[in-house]
């Protein structure tokens, strides 16, 4: 529970943060992922991560050390989190399926984390907070669903590649459920470090078994990989975790509701990607939806 140090600015300020920088995400894999194949990125990517991390929390005399125990947990909520949701997603574009399709996939996680932590974790989502996860799944159909439609018109979705895309939406619910059970009493720093270094193990050998390896080290990939390691495997990431030990694994997944709306306004900024007034109505019904779940109401 947060205490009136941290409120309301910091309850605001982190998730908004988190929405912001976990939406870069596509945008960075749209200029990746021409110069090198899905699983060879993302283990790349990890594994930089990784070390960057491990450097930083062996600079800080304050970051405790993870135990044998703590890092297989943590190697668990990695291949989950990392491993499973990051490759299925990446897997699933490389395939050709468009981004929005991939989100309105993805987007289902919240739902499924509120079921599943009711059971697991003993969440009980109250009814507001239910019809919050109801709009936003709404408001995510909206702000996608032009999109979806125009693709659909002109080429069918890859089979395996929406079956990718489930792979991530299962791997990212039990990976949050999972975290959110076991990850509180695991060093931040080292703990992230585990996780991102069995998840690049696994995406190695996935890696090696089914793709040549070869990446075009371009400017603009360079800088794909800089802006994903820093500003998502790091910056983001450990903002999630944080925002996991201090709220509910319903309250937080619900802000993935939020991404697809901001990487749709960044695509506009960046790309000149049109945003239709139904997508603009989905942007508004997603926040509304998102904010049902996350902000506790006013007491009496």
């Amino acid at each position: 529970m947060a205490s009136s140090a941290t409120s309301p600015l910091q309850r605001v300020g982190g998730p908004a943060l988190f929405v912001l920088l976990w939406s870069t995400g596509f945008v960075g894999a749209k200029y990746g992922l021409p110069y090198a194949p899905p699983f060879t990125f993302l283990a790349l990517r990890l594994t930089v991560a990784a070390a960057l991390l491990a450097a930083l929390a062996t600079g800080l005399r304050s970051a405790r050390v993870a135990s044998r125990g703590q890092c297989a947990r943590a190697s668990v909520a990695g291949l989950l989190l990392h491993a499973g949701y990051l490759g299925g997603v990446f897997y699933g574009i490389s395939l050709g399926v468009p981004a929005g399709v991939s989100s309105v996939i993805v987007s289902l996680q919240p739902v499924l984390t509120a079921v599943l932590a009711a059971r697991v974790l003993g969440e009980r989502p109250t009814a507001r907070q239910w019809l919050g996860l109801v709009l936003g799944v709404a408001g995510v159909a909206l702000v996608v669903g032009p999109g979806i439609l125009d693709a659909g018109s002109s080429d069918p979705l890859p089979v395996a590649g929406v079956g990718a895309c489930l792979v991530a939406l299962v791997s990212g619910t039990l990976g949050t459920v999972y975290q959110k059970r076991h990850g509180d009493g695991i060093p931040l720093v080292w703990g992230t470090a585990v996780q991102y270094a069995a998840a690049a193990v696994i995406l190695f050998a996935v890696a090696v078994a089914t793709e040549d390896m070869t990446i075009n080290w371009t400017g603009a990939f360079v800088a794909a990989l800089a802006w994903l390691v820093l500003f998502l495997s790091i910056g983001a990431v450990l903002l999630l975790l944080l925002l996991l030990r201090r709220g509910t694994a319903a309250g937080v997944s619900s802000l993935y509701y939020l991404v697809p709306p901001a990487t749709a306004v960044e695509a506009y900024l960046l790309f000149g990607e049109r945003v239709s007034a139904l997508s603009l109505t989905g942007i508004g019904v997603t926040a509304l939806g998102v904010a049902l779940v996350v902000v506790p109401p006013r007491k009496r």
